[in-house]
């Protein structure tokens, strides 16, 4: 995932409010967490039953109380942390290191470090798999998975990948797919045998970052750089239809309970795609955020959807190592914001 470091111009995507139905669902800004502090951050993982959201913040894990507001605990010494898998039925979390090559793997109760297990170059994108009881990390540096064995911690396997991983899914019955960005290609895994089965292009979407599926209908939502969303077969990797999206999308998950698909996009918009059938989409509004709201979670009790971000100051003078630095980020402005109706 590409970290939320960036400056978006704010714009309104008129041709987003036009494809918007006049009868939106009806979701907006309903609360905000102030939490401060400094650096940048990336993914979000929330777990409904115990109502806490993990955060990804550079270098620990913020561990966030979603009903009262309050932080709960901090997962140290996660240096480039990127994303955060969770294995109730085992008590475990799993945490990928992107400047270590590793994963930390902490007890769920204490947050207390278990291990920590090598890994490929710059992990990524890491999810637990309950079917194999197995954590798969995608590594973007030296485009590959490690599948790692979540009751003991062993590297099972390095699984050669076609271009850079991004956000990736399971299916609950052993495949697992992954958004290859470079490529703008989702590829197949079976996560029983760790071996590729497909990979299929993404045309016309380009640079797919956020990966969600609906498990009961197959079908895969790809949030994708030329500000579209590509709805995509499961089954046969056909593009079944796509729809415009906001700017400067990371990621992008499904609730299966009401139909409604989200892309979070840096340029301020949270995107509602309604689900009316399983080969029938639309969408259903547009929600104003804040600019850099791109990475968000959703809370499968409550429905709601959680995003960060913070307010941005001027770039650093351009370096030879950096000549387009990004936009700074003013210190103490981080913040969760719950998107509901």
């Amino acid at each position: 995932m590409k970290r939320a470091l960036g400056k978006y111009s704010f714009i309104v995507v008129l041709i987003l409010t036009v494809f918007a139905a006049a009868d939106g669902p009806g979701y907006h800004v309903t609360n905000t967490f102030k939490l401060g502090g400094e650096g940048g951050w990336d993914y979000l993982t929330l777990d409904s039953a115990s109502r806490l959201l993990y955060i990804s913040r550079g270098t620990h894990v913020i561990v966030l109380n979603v009903d009262s507001g309050t932080v709960d605990g901090d997962i140290p010494d996660t240096p480039g942390v990127h994303g955060i898998a969770l294995a109730p039925e085992l008590a475990r979390g799993f945490v990928s290191n992107g400047r270590e090559g590793t994963v930390t793997i902490f007890d769920l109760k204490s947050l207390k470090l278990i291990s920590k297990v090598k890994v490929g170059e710059n992990p990524d994108a890491i999810l637990y798999d309950p079917f194999t009881k197995r954590v798969f990390t995608f590594n973007g540096r030296s485009h590959d998975s490690s599948a790692i064995d979540a009751t003991n911690g062993t590297v099972l396997a390095t699984i050669k990948l076609d271009g850079k991983p991004e956000f990736a899914v399971s299916d609950g019955n052993g495949k697992i797919f992954d958004n290859l960005e470079d490529k703008s290609e989702i590829t197949e895994i079976d996560a029983k045998t760790l071996q590729v089965k497909a990979t299929w292009p993404l045309a016309p979407c380009e640079g797919p970052s956020g990966l969600a599926i609906d498990r009961k209908n197959h079908r895969l939502f790809s949030g994708c750089g030329n500000e579209m969303m590509a709805v995509v077969d499961a089954d046969n990797g056909k593009v079944i239809t796509t729809l415009p999206i906001g700017k400067g999308v990371d990621a992008t998950t499904f609730d299966p309970e009401t139909g409604f698909a989200f892309a979070s996009c840096g340029d301020g918009h949270l995107t509602v795609i309604k689900e009316d059938s399983k080969d029938k989409f639309r969408v259903a509004e547009n929600v104003s955020t804040q600019e850099g709201a791109r990475t968000l979670a959703l809370d499968a009790k409550t429905h709601n959807v959680y995003l960060v971000t913070a307010k941005f100051g001027p770039p650093p003078a351009p370096t030879p190592q950096q000549p387009h630095p990004w936009h700074s980020i003013v210190p103490d402005t981080f913040t969760v914001l719950v998107v509901g109706k």
